[in-house]
């Protein structure tokens, strides 16, 4: 069977934005000091569940690629509508992942009616 692209993006592209987040919010807390340093940490604090949220779907979108499962996929773009409902500034960033998935969903789920 032959394996979905749209989720292949998907979860690279959450992949991605998951290190950068953390290496973002690692480095502004460790090269600040004093109450910089504790405002970095509130920040990553406050960002956390939708980090967690993103590294999540990109988990269940590997999954589903890798599985061909409709339930991952599913799953997958479901968490990306969690991590932008978590924290609605960074919305952008997860949108295309989103879309992603749930193209993917569909994709796969004619692939699977076709066999």
């Amino acid at each position: 069977m032959k394996k979905n692209k749209l989720l292949l993006v998907s979860w690279i592209l959450g992949a991605l934005y998951f290190v950068y987040l953390v290496s973002y919010f690692t480095t502004s807390v460790s090269s600040t000091e004093g109450s910089e340093q504790v405002g970095a940490a509130l920040a990553t604090a406050l960002l956390m569940p939708h980090m967690v949220a993103v590294v999540l779907a990109a988990l269940f979108n590997t999954l589903g690629w890798a599985q061909n499962g409709r339930g991952f996929a599913l799953t997958g773009g479901i968490l990306y509508c969690v991590s932008i409902v978590l924290f609605p500034p960074y919305f952008m960033f997860v949108t295309i992942q989103l879309i992603l998935s749930f193209m993917g969903v569909s994709k796969l789920k004619k692939l699977q009616a076709q066999q």
